[in-house]
């Protein structure tokens, strides 16, 4: 373990985060730059005694639940969580599970594309971020449990309202087919998630289509690049679809545009401004 470059890399790493970031004022009298240590060790679920000796290269080898929760606390990437169980002399873990947290960089490239709809997926489907036009072409998913935000159960099973499965999207069947190799693939990578085995089991479980697909084991499928939404206000809207990989995170950003001057643009753009209001229903 060695204690004082911990310390500096503990250091360095909480004076970068700034505090709205991790849902924190500001407040008028703070004089350290980012996080305060008390607010590192809040954040870590460690006691603020134990954090300042960390810093100050007095404490003992942390476990490995106390570094994963100053991995959590510090936003640390990958390479700095590996970096961290080096000094802290303890063999990097794997990952236990698919990552749920989204580069605030990743955030601000979806608040900056007001014209395409983005969203960005974890490994197991579940949407982690959107942004607005995103929501208004397929769902307001801020009302929506974390369960009910993943599309691989959502294609599989439902709901499906007016018989339109997955938002009516016109490769249903195909997106069905991939991410259930997606899925496969992810199970291979995370094979102790608790998540991942349970989604898979109820997938399995209640949808035979889904059974069907698992058990062919396949492990290559080609995307979609163009799909077409059934909106239930502005009627189809066709999209390119780009896909971007978040290769240490292991997500993805998708991303559906219209072709410039064609009338999905213009129902984009109208979706744009009525956003998630359902005006197709009476109130």
């Amino acid at each position: 373990m060695d204690r004082q470059e911990l310390a500096a890399f503990l250091r360095s790493r909480r004076e970068r985060i700034v505090p709205a970031d991790v849902g924190l004022p500001a407040g008028p009298r703070r004089r350290t730059p980012g996080l305060r240590r008390e607010e590192a060790a809040q954040l870590a679920f460690i006691s603020t005694e134990y954090y300042t000796r960390l810093e100050q290269a007095r404490g003992p080898r942390p476990s490995q639940e106390v570094l994963a929760g100053l991995a959590r606390a510090l936003r640390l990437s990958d390479a700095e969580r590996d970096h961290l169980h080096r000094l802290a002399g303890a063999p990097p873990a794997r990952a236990p599970g698919p990552s749920r947290e989204v580069r605030q960089s990743i955030l601000d490239l979806l608040r900056r594309l007001p014209q395409a709809a983005a969203i960005v997926t974890s490994a197991m489907y579940e949407i982690i971020a959107w942004n607005d036009l995103a929501a208004a072409l397929m769902e307001d998913f801020s009302a929506l449990s974390r369960r009910d935000r993943n599309l691989v159960r959502r294609v599989f099973l439902g709901p499906h309202p007016q018989g339109r499965r997955l938002y009516g999207v016109s490769d249903a069947d195909g997106f069905a087919r991939l991410s259930a190799i997606h899925l496969r693939a992810a199970a291979a990578r995370y094979p102790d998630d608790p998540e991942v085995a349970e989604l898979v089991r109820e997938l399995h479980e209640g949808s035979e289509e889904f059974a069907r697909l698992w058990d062919s084991h396949d492990v290559a499928g080609a995307p979609a690049m163009t799909k077409t939404f059934q909106h239930p206000l502005v009627g189809p809207v066709t999209v390119n679809c780009d896909v971007l990989d978040i290769t240490d995170r292991d997500q993805r950003v998708v991303i559906y545009t219209a072709v410039p001057g064609s009338p999905s643009e213009q129902a984009l753009r109208l979706l744009a401004v009525v956003g998630t209001q359902r005006m197709d229903v009476p109130t």
